[in-house]
């Protein structure tokens, strides 16, 4: 007996419902791109390995899929390396290449690559596959779509405030309210580090802090004291757990700890600009909120950082992210080139909108009619009409095979309450003969005998 074929943990399979219900979320988001003024690009799914390792830190290097060289490649490895069993040599001779790991590497790699051809300040907008090689879960897969937008050539902060904007929008326009745009700032972290001693150990500290919604205040205080961050530090960063009140009493805090750091108070400094202008300018459904132990443990943050939270109720993870990065172009041969952008989690997105019933009821209608099909003659008549309703944009068919009996026909009308098709068309001699059409109501069983015009008119309605 052959294997029951099966796909790789962590991907999908897409009906035509969810694929329906993913195009909404995506044609969403592609709409305020567009109406914010982004262009969209295109880069390939996999990337040279130079490109990607090294810019995400060593958890995002250890979830990068590699792509064994084709051939031989085993041949390349010196026995003596072959019989260490060192993973990093042998990596490096066996692959070259590698899926992405999000979009906005390849973006700086694109913008470098192209920067003759570029209009800056650019603004891009990308949705397209990425892929990691992380442990399966809800709302966390190895292969998904990211949805980014990002602005290079300008250390404006008005480009932070209009992506919390963008933000708001997009999910207002889903109808998804009470989204929480959580906003920190990684000068902020870095002056942390500062007043705790431990500027030397800055991605570890914010590695743990990233994690404490998820683990806990002891947890991350136990990876810290495992990364070597003195117990002086870690008691000092305690107003940090406890911090509460809105966003202005949190600033003012914050101002207290980070008072002998200069890097920290221009965090803050940014923090308040973006916070004032939004207070200025209004939100239609988000709230934007401080959130000091955010730290998105991704290296190329230099600024503001993002992350967005589903509505109170929803157990979910973030269903956005972001920030500013000042350096990340350098590594690819371009520096003093500052750029800032945010990414919406098309998969966690549709998710709560499930959850939540928010999707419109007619998101995933198909076939409006279905037409029956009796025979040659009758088929042919048929597909005039197909024909007509279809140039008119109504959703139409034929049934394939011809029904030589009742068993048949009733097989058809069965097709079309599986599909959810809400009317079918019958066809036979006497509508032939007449020049007529009958129409069936497949919710509420009405039948009606209309002229082809009035078939038409009906349909479109």
């Amino acid at each position: 007996m052959a294997q029951k074929p099966s796909i790789p943990k962590g991907t999908r399979d897409f009906n035509a419902e969810e694929v329906a219900k993913r195009s909404y979320i995506m044609e969403t988001i592609k709409d305020q791109f567009q109406v914010f003024g982004f262009q969209p690009i295109e880069t390939p799914s996999f990337e040279n390995s130079e490109t990607l390792m090294g810019k995400y830190g060593d958890e995002g290097d250890r979830l990068i899929f590699k792509i064994l060289n084709s051939g031989e490649y085993l041949k390349k490895v010196p026995d003596q390396e072959y019989q260490l069993k060192s993973e990093a040599s042998i990596t490096s001779r066996i692959s070259e290449k590698a899926l992405r790991y999000d979009l906005t590497v390849p973006f700086a790699r694109y913008v470098v690559q192209h920067q003759n051809e570029i209009e800056f300040p650019f603004k891009r907008y990308q949705i397209q596959p990425v892929w990691r090689a992380d442990r399966p879960q809800k709302g966390r897969f190895r292969e998904f779509y990211q949805c980014d937008a990002d602005v290079v050539g300008s250390k404006s902060l008005f480009q932070e405030v209009e992506f919390v904007q963008l933000y708001d929008a997009v999910f207002s326009t889903l109808k998804l309210d009470g989204v929480t745009i959580k906003i920190n700032n990684r000068k902020i972290l870095s002056g942390i580090a500062e007043v705790i001693g431990a500027q030397d150990k800055l991605i570890d500290f914010t590695v743990a802090l990233d994690k404490l919604d998820k683990i806990g205040e002891e947890k991350v205080k136990d990876e810290m004291r495992g990364k070597g961050i003195s117990e002086d530090g870690i008691s000092k960063l305690q107003p940090l757990f406890t911090l509460t009140g809105d966003f202005g009493s949190q600033i003012e805090s914050l101002k207290s700890i980070l008072s002998t750091s200069e890097i920290g108070l221009k965090g803050i400094e940014e923090l308040q600009f973006i916070n004032s202008a939004i207070s200025s300018l209004g939100l239609k459904t988000a709230m934007l909120q401080l959130d000091i132990t955010l730290a998105r443990g991704l290296n190329y943050y230099t600024g503001a950082i993002f992350e967005v939270s589903a509505p109170d109720g929803v157990k979910m993870g973030s269903i956005g992210g972001g920030g500013r990065y000042d350096d990340l172009t350098s590594i690819f041969g371009k520096p003093d080139t500052s750029g800032v952008g945010i990414s919406f989690g098309l998969d966690r997105i549709y998710l709560v909108l499930e959850e939540l019933n928010l999707f419109p009821a007619t998101i995933s209608d198909s076939t409006k009619v279905l037409f029956i099909n009796f025979g040659e003659k009758e088929a042919l008549a048929c597909l005039e009409a197909v024909t007509r309703l279809r140039e008119v944009g109504v959703r139409s068919e034929l049934y394939p095979d011809s029904a030589k009996n009742t068993k048949q026909m009733g097989k058809q009308m069965n097709y079309a309450n599986r599909r959810n098709i809400p009317f079918v068309v019958l066809v036979g001699d006497e509508e032939l003969a007449a020049d007529k059409f009958t129409l069936k109501n497949m919710t509420t069983g009405e039948q009606y005998k209309l002229s082809k015009a009035d078939l038409l008119d009906t349909l479109k309605q």
